[in-house]
Parts: structure tokens; C-alpha cells; sequence
């Protein structure tokens, strides 16, 4: 169960144990029968395995010892219930248990449906961040009795299934002998109480259908395919209960202007022939809408990049570097028609070994493009 070689140290055996809580705990993995199932058989098989007296009888006898008449069930099986499983964690977790996860036996609040929304941005929206509205058909709390789920105020009762405890008892046979496990009350959801006189609007839910507008931050720097959280923005929770959370997945428009690679922005730079030659400064655009001037070398060849630091995207949040670039690639336009003028002019280039290029020149230009696309 624990994954563990017959020789596994204590600190091996606890790593593993811990592991293997954390993935199948309750909290996370709510109305799932087989995660509970694992996480007690993992409970009981820690049980063993981290008492020396207990791990020599299992070593020597396997599943069926002697001990407690059946079997390991003196050690942890019927004894062994979910509030012993917590108060082992103290010991695994260094005194902290699992913190924020709910343990068993205790009272809980019910908690609202997450919603899950699309949202389509520029690229001009990604650089700066935005803040988008929606108007949406959600669980609300209900108007009529606050969201307690009680008519007129008539109060609750302590559940008369779970007795106020929020959570009931099953004994279940696992694979070291009989052994108790806790879920949560279906009476009373957790919550412990139950509603003397149901709200006739809701039915004593603390519910009903409503809409709602919600303002929902985008941060700047967000990427295709990114999912951001927006807490406490879903559907209400029943009887005044933890409302859900917002989850936006993110999706990118295409840009007519730039290309996206991670934070870097790709611009395709298209000079005339005279100012590939001649060098001079041309304005190519920015993502913030201003233009920017580059200077250009003569003699500038097809293929070559310009970096312009920090004109890209800015990181998500903070993480990772600043900005990204903005990476001008320059190519050269060849016109299609030409005058007469034009082609005198050209066919006596054409005779000058300035435009004819050397091997050296050609072999740099093949070589700039090969390193660009492997």
C-alpha cells in the first residue's frame, strides 16, 4: 500500500505515508469512495508499519498474525477510526497535521458550485492587463430568508442522524480486519443542524437562480490555454455557506501586427532595397501603441534580428523575468515591375562586383536562417 522495500527506514516509510495522504485525503477528494478507501488503508498500513513491535509481528506473519485474535485488527481495524487516522498526522506532519484541510468529526460548512467562464483577449489586453464583466446566472443567496435556509427565522435542530457531530460511522472490512471510517452526514450535509422550518422560497436550501455582474481582474502577462482563479466569485453556498470560486480560462486572439513566443513579441521588418544598402532609421510599432524608431546598418542583410530589450510582454504576475523582448526580424522587398529608368539603373549595378556578393556573404546569409528555425 505504501510502496515502500521491506527495509525502508522510518523516514522512507513516513515520506511515503505522507505522499499517499495528501492524494487521497477526504478534503480532496470529496464523495469519493475508493479515495477514502486507500487513504484508511494507507492510515492503518502506516499504523503498522511505524511500531516496531507491530512491523516485526507483520514481517513474520504477513496480513494474518496472531495479535488481537484477527489479524492486525487489535492494532489498527476495528479500533481505528477516522479521528485516530487524524491524530496520527500530528506525527507525519511535525506537529502541523494537514492545516487548511477539514478533518473528520468536525462540523463543516457547505460550499458552493465553482463556475468556469472563457475569455477571449488582445494582445493590447495581455500587455496592460483588464478588467472584464460578465453578468451571470449563478446560485445566489436567497432574498427571502438571508441565506439561512429558515422561514421566518425559526432556527435549526441538532441533526438527529449525525447528533451534531456533522459526521456518521461505518464499520467496513478492509484488508487488515474489521476497521470504522467517518463520512459526512447526508442529513445534514456536515453542517450538524437541520432547519426546523424550511424557507418557502428555497426550499430551505439558502439558495435560489439569480444573476449577478462580476468584475473579474485579468492580470497583464496571461498566456493561451492559462486558467485564472477568481475566489469566492461562484455559485453561494447552501445555508450561508462558502461560495465557490471563478475559474477563467484564458484565450488569444491573433494579432495582425506581432507574433507571440512566450514573452517576446516577433515583428517582420520590410525594408527597401536603398535603405538596406544605405542604412538609415525607420519606426516600427510597439505593443503599447507608440512608434519606435530602429536604426539600420548599411548593408543590412535578409534575415537578420534586431532585439529591442524589454518592448515585449511583461511576466504573469511577477514570475520570471521583467519583460520580454521585441524581436525584429528585417527582410528586403523586391519590387515586381520596375521602369525603364529603374532597369538602367539596375543593369549597371548588376556589373558591379558590390552586387553580385561573395561566397563569405552568401554562406552568412544561409547560415543566419538555418540557426533561426532549428
Amino acid at each position: 500500500m505504501l510502496g515502500v522495500a521491506k527495509t525502508a527506514s522510518e523516514d522512507e516509510i513516513k515520506k511515503a505515508y505522507r505522499q499517499i495522504a495528501i492524494k487521497y485525503h477526504p478534503d480532496r477528494n470529496p464523495g469519493d469512495k475508493e479515495a477514502e478507501e486507500k487513504f484508511k488503508e494507507a492510515a492503518e498500513a502506516y499504523d503498522v508499519l511505524h511500531d516496531p513491535k507491530k512491523r516485526q509481528q507483520y514481517d513474520q506473519f504477513g496480513f494474518s498474525g496472531p495479535m488481537g485474535g484477527g489479524g492486525f485488527g487489535g492494532f489498527g481495524g476495528a479500533s481505528m477510526n477516522m479521528d485516530d487516522i487524524f491524530s496520527m498526522f500530528g506525527d507525519i506532519f511535525g506537529g502541523h497535521g494537514f492545516g487548511g484541510f477539514g478533518g473528520g468529526g468536525r462540523v463543516q460548512q457547505q460550499r458552493g458550485n465553482d463556475l468556469r467562464l472563457k475569455v477571449r483577449l488582445t494582445l493590447e489586453e495581455i500587455n496592460k492587463g483588464v478588467t472584464k464583466k460578465f453578468k451571470l446566472r449563478k446560485d445566489i443567496a436567497c432574498d427571502h430568508c438571508g441565506g439561512s435556509g429558515a422561514e421566518d427565522h425559526s432556527g435549526k435542530d441538532t441533526c438527529p442522524t449525525c447528533h451534531g457531530s456533522g459526521v456518521i460511522t461505518h464499520t467496513t472490512q478492509s484488508i487488515f480486519g474489521m476497521m470504522q471510517t467517518q463520512g459526512t452526514c447526508p442529513t445534514c450535509h456536515g453542517t450538524g443542524e437541520v432547519i426546523k422550518n424550511k424557507c418557502h422560497e428555497c426550499g430551505g436550501t439558502g439558495v435560489k437562480k439569480g444573476e449577478e455582474v462580476v468584475e473579474i481582474n485579468i492580470p497583464a502577462g496571461v498566456a493561451e490555454g492559462m486558467v485564472v482563479n477568481v475566489p469566492g466569485k461562484g455559485n453561494a453556498g447552501p445555508n450561508n455557506g462558502i461560495n465557490g470560486d471563478i475559474q477563467v480560462f484564458i484565450e488569444e486572439e491573433p494579432n495582425n501586427t506581432f507574433v507571440r513566443d512566450g514573452n517576446d513579441l516577433i515583428y517582420n521588418l520590410l525594408l527597401d532595397f536603398p535603405t538596406a544598402a544605405l542604412g538609415g532609421e525607420v519606426e516600427i510599432p510597439s505593443i503599447e501603441g507608440a512608434k519606435l524608431k530602429v536604426k539600420i546598418e548599411n548593408g543590412t542583410q535578409p534575415g537578420k534580428t534586431l532585439r529591442l530589450r524589454g518592448k515585449g510582454l511583461p511576466a504573469v504576475q511577477g514570475y520570471g523575468r521583467g519583460r520580454g523582448d521585441l524581436v525584429v526580424n528585417i527582410s528586403v522587398y523586391v519590387p515586381k515591375t520596375l521602369s525603364r529608368d529603374e532597369k538602367q539603373m539596375l543593369e549597371k549595378m548588376r556589373d558591379s562586383d558590390n552586387f553580385t556578393g561573395d561566397k563569405q556573404t552568401r554562406d552568412s546569409i544561409f547560415n543566419r536562417f538555418k540557426n533561426y528555425f532549428s
